[in-house]
C-alpha cells in the first residue's frame, strides 16, 4: 500500500471511530445535587437535571423546582413528577447539611466552606435495551463513594469514606432504594421524557465556527458555538491527517441558550507561512453527514487585540450565565465526561438517627 493510501485509510478510520464515539444510541438522565454551605455569592443548595446532555430544569431553593422552558407544559401536565422532585430536593437538601457537619467533625475541619455533591442517574441503550445506573459521590470536590451497579456495592477511593461504605453496604433500605432507583424508577422517567422531547431533543442544529487567536504569538483557537445536540467532535489535521502535537482540546460547555460550545487550540509557533494552508478544523456532529472544515487562514482569524470578536463575547456570557444557577453543577458534568466522580450525598458515618431520617429515597 503506497503512502497517499494508507493516509487516506488512516483518515476514514478516524472518521469512523468519531462517528463511533459520538453514537446517539445511548440516551441518558442525570441529576446533579451540591450543597455548600457558607458560601458566598453562589446559592446553598443547587439541583439540576439533564436528559441526553440537554438541561430541563433545575431549582436552587429546596421549594421550587423549575422547568425550563420547552418542559414547562410537560410537568404542567404532570404535576406528580414535579412534586416528586420537590420532596427530593427537600429531603436531600436537609440529609446534605447534616452530612456535611458529620464530615467536618470526623475530618477536624473547622474552618472553610465544604462542599458535598452527588451525581445519579441511568443511561439507556435503545437498540440493546441495556440500562447502567450510576450514584456517585464526592466531598471537598474530591472522589468520595461510587456505587458499583454490577456488583450492587459501595466503592470507597478514600480511607476516610470507608466507615461510610461499611454502612451503606449494610443499609437495607438503601439498598433496596438505590435498586428501585437505578434499575427501574428512573429509565421509566427517561424512556417517558424521550417521548415527550424527541422532536427538540433529535433536531440538530449545526454551529457557527471561528478562527480565534489573542495575540500573534498565541495558539489559534478554533471556537464552534450555537450547535445541538451536545455529541460532536473537533479536531485539527495537517494535510488531510488528524493530529495530536500541539494540539490542547477543550470540553464541550453549555450556553444559556441551551446549545453548545466547544473549542481546540493549534499551537502555530513552528508553523511556518507556507504551511499555514496545510492545516484545517474539523467539526463533526454526530448523525450528520457533512462536516464543517475550517481553513488556517491568517485572513480570518479573529483577534481580541482591537475588538472583541462576537464568539469570543458570546463564550465569555455563557460562562457567567452557567455561573449563577448551574456552575457547579456544569463542572461536576464536566467531570464526569471525563469519568472524574465529583459528587457525595448519602449519609456519612455516624449513622445517626437524624441522617437515618433524612436519607433521601431517590
Amino acid at each position: 500500500m503506497n503512502v497517499k493510501m494508507e493516509k487516506k485509510m488512516k483518515c476514514v478510520l478516524i472518521l469512523l471511530l468519531c462517528c463511533h464515539v459520538a453514537s446517539p444510541v445511548k440516551h441518558s438522565l442525570k441529576y446533579f445535587f451540591t450543597e455548600t454551605p457558607g458560601a458566598q455569592s453562589i446559592p446553598e443548595f443547587v439541583v439540576v437535571a439533564f436528559v441526553d446532555e440537554v438541561q430541563i430544569g433545575d431549582s436552587n431553593s429546596v421549594r421550587e423546582a423549575k422547568p425550563k422552558k420547552d418542559w414547562i407544559k410537560f410537568f404542567e401536565d404532570h404535576p406528580q413528577d414535579l412534586e416528586w422532585y420537590r420532596f427530593q430536593s427537600n429531603e436531600i437538601h436537609h440529609f446534605f447539611k447534616a452530612t456535611i457537619e458529620t464530615l467536618r467533625q470526623r475530618l477536624n475541619q473547622t474552618e472553610g466552606v465544604h462542599i458535598l455533591q452527588r451525581m445519579s442517574g441511568c443511561e439507556w441503550d435503545d437498540e440493546t435495551g441495556e440500562i447502567n445506573g450510576y450514584d456517585q459521590y464526592g466531598y471537598g470536590g474530591v472522589d468520595f463513594l461510587a456505587f458499583d451497579s454490577q456488583t450492587l456495592t459501595w466503592i470507597a477511593p478514600k480511607p476516610q469514606a470507608v466507615i461510610t461504605k461499611m454502612r451503606f453496604d449494610a443499609h437495607e433500605r438503601r439498598f433496596e432504594s438505590n435498586k428501585n432507583f437505578l434499575g427501574h424508577q428512573c429509565p421509566e422517567f427517561l424512556k417517558e421524557y424521550l417521548r415527550y422531547g424527541r422532536s427538540f431533543l433529535q433536531t440538530a442544529v449545526f454551529p457557527s465556527v471561528s478562527l480565534i487567536q489573542k495575540t500573534s504569538s498565541s495558539p489559534v483557537s478554533c471556537h464552534a458555538t450555537g450547535f445541538y445536540p451536545d455529541r460532536a467532535v473537533m479536531f485539527w489535521r495537517k494535510d488531510g491527517e488528524e493530529i495530536h502535537e500541539g494540539v490542547d482540546p477543550g470540553e464541550s460547555l453549555p450556553n444559556n441558550d441551551g446549545s453548545f460550545q466547544m473549542s481546540i487550540d493549534l499551537n502555530v509557533s513552528s508553523v511556518t507561512p507556507e504551511d499555514w494552508q496545510r492545516y484545517d478544523c474539523v467539526f463533526h456532529l454526530s448523525g450528520m453527514n457533512e462536516d464543517i472544515v475550517t481553513k488556517l487562514d491568517k485572513t480570518v482569524i479573529r483577534t481580541n487585540r482591537a475588538e472583541k470578536p462576537a464568539d469570543t463575547v458570546t463564550f465569555i456570557s455563557a460562562a457567567v450565565v452557567v455561573l449563577t444557577v448551574t456552575i457547579i453543577t456544569a463542572l461536576a458534568f464536566v467531570a464526569y465526561k471525563k469519568k472524574k466522580v465529583i459528587c457525595s450525598t448519602s449519609p456519612p458515618d455516624d449513622g445517626s438517627e437524624q441522617s437515618e431520617r433524612l436519607n433521601p429515597q431517590s
